[in-house]
């Protein structure tokens, strides 16, 4: 198998990291901070960047990592990073990093986090993490992710994400390049993986919409108006975080659309790069509003694509002409 190893280590660093985010979210007393654009980071957010940071520089030491956090808050905050310290020993509690004298080890992991600083390149290794994906998700007791992707030469080889809540166990989600995807119960240690598949439907009318909790992730108006146009009567399935690319990839749903709010927005690398391969390995189409392919070789941000499409490979032509049509009515 291709990126063997390196699924192995992503699939370990992604069981550790959503352990952690599942302990903290199941305790109801989540400690965390407001960043300088407003949105919310909690202690599984630093503390599932840190672990996963440093088992995959512990495995590939070259390699570049894109991540959401930096520890700048965190280092003037010294009770969350000693909370954030008391989980990194509980879940990796094999890991040097996380062992020794307190002050040491917290700096250990302000480092660890900041592992995550690369601007991004098209060209050579690097992995985009994003440790807690839908942090409000998470912070309501709704669907979250924990998210990683290997990209070599801005292609995503492999994709893993850990969704903690998806389910009466969890789910682990992943995927090799031109090697399918799987997924198996994230709290069942006898369980068997199973093959991602799309539903295999062309009738745009028996499709099942996924799509963003958030109003302000997506245009939830103008994307309820195309799945009119498409014929579509079933009502959404709304959840936070790319969890929503793993329900498509298992067949509980057809089409996400993330439509943006501004055109000027750009997208994160993170949070789409493991729900990408998720779905093309499942057999599905990704694309952004225009019908091209999702580019992350263009730094942190899909910075040449606007919006996302994620659906079924039969309905994905017809979507994009609707998309088209109605957009033009608009203008």
């Amino acid at each position: 198998m291709a990126f063997e190893n390196e699924l192995k280590v992503a699939i370990n660093a992604v069981r550790k990291a959503s352990a952690l985010a599942f302990r903290v979210a199941e305790s109801n007393n989540i400690s965390g901070l407001q960043k300088e654009d407003k949105s919310p980071v909690t202690v599984a957010d630093f503390g599932a960047q840190a672990v996963i940071i440093s088992e995959i520089h512990k495995a590939f030491p070259d390699d570049k990592i894109v991540g959401e956090e930096a520890s700048d808050e965190l280092k003037a905050n010294p009770s969350l990073a000693n909370e954030i310290m008391k989980l990194t020993r509980e879940f990796a509690p094999d890991d040097e990093r996380f062992k020794g004298d307190d002050e040491e080890v917290i700096k250990r992991i302000c480092e660890a986090i900041d592992l995550g600083n690369y601007e991004g390149s098209p060209k050579g290794r690097q992995w985009a993490l994003d440790p807690v994906d839908g942090t409000k998700g998470f912070l309501r007791g709704g669907q979250y992710a924990v998210c990683l992707a290997l990209i070599v030469d801005a292609n995503v080889k492999v994709g893993v994400i850990g969704c903690p809540n998806l389910g009466d166990k969890g789910g682990l989600y992943y995927a090799v390049r031109h090697e399918g995807g799987f997924w198996f119960p994230l709290r069942d240690p006898n369980a068997k993986r199973t093959p991602l598949q799309f539903r295999k439907i062309s009738d745009p009318s028996e499709a099942q919409f996924c799509e963003s909790v958030e109003s302000g992730h997506s245009a939830l108006g103008r994307q309820s108006q195309i799945a009119k146009l498409m014929g579509i009567t079933k009502p959404a399935i709304r959840m936070d975080s790319q969890a929503k690319y793993c329900e498509l990839a298992s067949g509980h749903a057809d089409v996400y659309l993330r439509l943006p709010i501004k055109l000027s927005y750009e997208e994160k690398i993170w949070d789409h790069a493991a729900g990408s391969l998720l779905i093309t390995e499942a057999g599905g189409v990704i694309t952004d509003m225009y019908g091209l392919p999702l580019d992350f070789g263009q730094g942190r941000t899909l910075r040449m694509n606007k919006g996302v499409i994620a659906s079924n490979s039969g309905l994905h032509g017809r979507i994009l002409t609707i998309l088209a049509e109605y957009e033009n009515v608009r203008a």
